[in-house]
């Protein structure tokens, strides 16, 4: 089964995208996928704005990602485009850091008015790493993310749907990509 990361690029501890890539992490966790969660906010602040490449937390950080075979790329829109935090570590990952990766690309925001910045700002960066298949995004509206009072955060039934939708589109893509790299070497000389 394949191994998938999540990448959360809030720099809050409270992170509404937080609870929406684990929601997603879950899903994908019933149905047998290996996962993890990197928030990026928990890397040391002084290496990872520095390139600090070889510092051992950076360094674990980045080869989980070139280890995994699915990333979800989970972000918070700030002024119209993906945080800062999530842009520096991609700056970290080499020219072709996500090379044959599936990735499926989850922003949240208080507007649909930023619904645009998975397709306008997220994507053409996650292509130039070279990611061999971009599945279609969501945007969550932090209203839809109901923030636990002595229990657990939850989306609403609406914003639920519509993100499990896109999370059967990504599983359903790491699917066929494990399936054909199997026939592949299957008829490898």
């Amino acid at each position: 089964m394949p191994t998938l990361l999540a990448l959360s690029g809030s720099p809050s501890p409270h992170s509404r995208t937080a609870v929406v890539a684990d929601h997603v992490l879950r899903r994908l966790s019933h149905a047998g996928y290996d996962t993890a969660h990197l928030a990026i906010r928990e890397l040391p602040a002084a290496d990872l704005l520095s390139a600090r490449r070889g510092e051992p937390e950076i360094r674990r950080a980045l080869e989980a990602v070139a280890a995994a075979d699915g990333i979800i790329v989970a972000t918070p829109v700030y002024k119209a485009a993906y945080t800062g935090l999530l842009k520096a570590f991609l700056d970290l990952l080499p020219q072709d850091g996500l090379a044959g990766k599936t990735v499926l690309p989850i922003a949240t925001g208080g507007s649909l008015a930023h619904v645009l910045t998975l397709d306008y700002a997220l994507r053409p960066v996650l292509a130039a790493l070279g990611a061999r298949h971009v599945t279609a995004g969501r945007f969550v509206l932090d209203s839809s993310v109901e923030r636990g009072a002595g229990r657990p955060d939850r989306l609403r039934p609406e914003a639920e749907l519509d993100l499990f939708q896109a999370v059967d589109e990504f599983a359903g893509a790491l699917d066929t990509a494990a399936s054909a790299a199997r026939a592949a070497l299957a008829t490898a000389p």
